[in-house]
């Protein structure tokens, strides 16, 4: 079938609720995608931080077939081998986590975090304890809770009432954070705010933030569901703040493609929850926990070039010198570039038509997520194109 045909197929029965381009991919290996016309384009998405060792790698296409010729589902009523090993595999990467809940999404994992901050408060102190804080400018999913820890108006349309207990202050601001009342149980943050701009936090005020959650026995949790496994140049985002947090979640890059998800608990929270207190049919199966751990083999190797790639794909980008691009941040291989004079959507289409997929967000980041395992020829390749487009077609 060709790309229209799907297109046309796709549109008949699959419900309208992404802006999708006019192509669909039927093929994937490393950090190349070839569409049903047969083009050829170099992946600098990962489909949106998700195929973080690249499309087909041979070591997880092994681990999936394996696992699938043995044992691919049996819920959760019953033990895997599996998932015991990437539990435990996963808590030493987070410095000593003390359990793993696995779920299929990153909105499910931070539900999961919603749900435990507010367990342990409710077992310690009682009802009106319940608020969780996250910051203007977050994402943390598309659930009705998880949309209304969003710090974003955009998000907050047409599905009210959202659920209530979320307060959102401006990233930076202690002083709003202080003043919160006694009604909060927990502040919730992205290492750096994707969605929202691919805007890094500030290391000060993220070590300010934790202490002010442990004087006020506030939970802190961490949403990793992008910054994670791997993607900044460490394993976890807040690594690089010299923190623990109480708990974090996890998701998007940690099983290479299939739905995978879940968030982990320190000490403190080792015992909030127990049997029927949360539950997933899916979560951890045993095909997606055998791709994680394929997974986190090839980004262990692949770990110490991440700060490296970034570094030069930022400053090549900054070398282009185009009059469009006013800023370049982000962290590893988590890159947006801040766009001016143009909208950052008119700029990917014309990238994608050129052969080089990208991503927007916000309202003016056209944002890089590439496989982490990607070669310097590979970043070449798509840096030629995104400079030909820029010079071509934005060099005013």
């Amino acid at each position: 079938m060709s790309n229209q045909s799907l297109k046309h197929l796709s549109d008949q029965h699959i419900l309208p609720t992404y802006g999708r381009f006019p192509i669909a991919f039927v093929r994937g290996e490393g950090c190349r995608l070839w569409d049903a016309d047969g083009k050829e384009y170099i992946d600098f998405t990962s489909g949106i931080g998700v195929t973080s060792i690249g499309h087909a790698h041979p070591a997880w296409v092994a681990a999936i077939a394996d696992q699938a010729a043995k044992l691919a589902h049996v819920s959760n009523l019953y033990y895997t081998e599996p998932g015991a090993k990437l539990a435990q595999r996963l808590c030493a990467l987070a410095d000593g986590m003390r359990g793993v809940f696995f779920s299929n999404s990153g909105a499910e994992a931070n539900e999961g975090l919603i749900k435990v901050a507010r367990k342990y408060s409710r077992d310690k102190y009682g009802e009106g304890r319940a608020t969780i804080i996250t910051l203007e400018g977050s994402f943390h999913g598309r659930t009705i809770s998880t949309l209304a820890a969003t710090g974003q108006e955009k998000f907050h349309q047409h599905f009210f009432p959202f659920t209530p207990g979320f307060k959102h202050v401006a990233p930076g601001d202690l002083a709003a954070l202080e003043a919160q009342g006694d009604d909060v149980c927990a502040l919730m943050l992205e290492p750096i705010q994707g969605e929202g701009g691919v805007m890094p936090l500030d290391a000060d005020y993220v070590r300010a933030a934790a202490e002010i959650c442990m004087k006020s026995d506030w939970l802190l949790l961490m949403d990793e569901v992008q910054t994670g496994i791997g993607r900044t140049g460490k394993w976890f985002g807040y690594q690089h703040f010299n923190i623990l947090p109480d708990a974090l979640s996890f998701a998007k890059g940690i099983a290479g493609g299939l739905p995978l998800g879940g968030f982990m608990v320190g000490e403190k929270l080792a015992t909030t929850l127990g049997p029927g207190d949360h539950a997933t049919t899916y979560g951890g199966n045993p095909i997606c926990a055998a791709a994680a751990l394929a997974v986190l083999d090839v980004v262990e190797d692949a770990l110490p070039q991440v700060t490296e790639m970034g570094e030069y794909i930022r400053t090549q980008i900054q070398a282009m010198n185009a009059s469009c691009i006013a800023q370049i941040r982000g962290r590893g291989l988590m890159i947006g570039a801040k766009i001016q004079g143009h909208a950052p959507g008119e700029i990917n289409a014309k990238l994608l038509e050129a052969g080089l997929a990208a991503l927007t967000a916000g309202t003016d980041i056209l944002r890089i997520l590439p496989p982490l395992t990607i070669e310097k020829k590979d970043i070449d390749a798509g840096l030629k194109i995104m400079h030909n487009v820029l010079s071509t077609y934005f060099a005013k």
